[in-house]
């Protein structure tokens, strides 16, 4: 299977009301060229997976800015101040979530587990409407995984089969999303021949990467 595309195919892959997960802190290690091109296709009613939502005019902070995102997992936004507008207008469904919690619960749908157990959020509002357990004596709160129809994941360098290596904090929330998603499409910096790469940098294997765009490569 050739995993190398061009944006203008694999923005096919990407539809409305799809559930996508995005890497990244403060839009450190989200994929520009990929969050631009769902903003010009026009696809819309996204349920967002974000550590965060950036700056209004940066990153996936173009996606709450065009009103694109219907539903969003984060674990904060206040840097973002339409976030916290549509929010509190009720036009945007927000999940605040923790953030240990919520890379844990993307892992679990990337390691295939049924959820996490933890005492985050225990006696808080957070645990609203959750199953609680009780293990040794301590009460624990079920977090259940999150699954996305795709990853948009940033890397700086790919091999022909898919194996990701990142640059210093690039990594965030990038490796987990890699593997918690039915299509995972990458955008990288460089891209090299199988057997170029130092397997014990390799971060993400392959067999979690379905496409590989080439950041600045022209479609035409």
């Amino acid at each position: 299977m050739n995993k190398i595309t061009t944006i203008k195919e694999v923005i096919k892959h990407i539809k409305n009301e799809d559930t996508i997960m995005i890497g990244g802190f403060m839009g450190n290690g989200a994929p520009p060229t990929l969050i631009d091109a769902v903003i010009e296709k026009g696809i819309k009613d996204i349920t967002l997976i974000s550590s965060d939502t950036a700056t209004i005019d940066y990153k996936t902070g173009k996606l709450i800015r065009d009103k694109r995102v219907k539903k969003l997992y984060a674990s904060h936004i206040g840097l973002n101040k339409e976030t916290g507008r549509q929010m509190t207008d009720g036009e945007l469904d927000v999940e605040l979530v923790p953030q240990g919690t919520l890379v844990e619960r993307i892992r679990a749908a990337g390691f295939g587990l049924g959820g996490i157990l933890t005492t985050t959020g225990v006696g808080t509002r957070v645990e609203q409407d959750k199953q609680k357990l009780t293990v040794e004596g301590v009460e624990y709160l079920l977090e259940t995984p999150l699954h996305a129809d795709v990853a948009l994941i940033n890397a700086k360098r790919a091999d022909k089969s898919g194996n990701l290596q990142y640059q210093g904090s690039m990594v965030n929330f990038n490796a987990m999303m890699a593997a918690a998603a039915k299509t995972t499409i990458v955008e990288v910096d460089e891209i090299v021949e199988n057997g170029e790469m130092d397997p014990n940098l390799v971060v993400t294997p392959g067999v979690f990467v379905d496409h590989i765009v080439k950041r600045g490569e022209n479609d035409e």
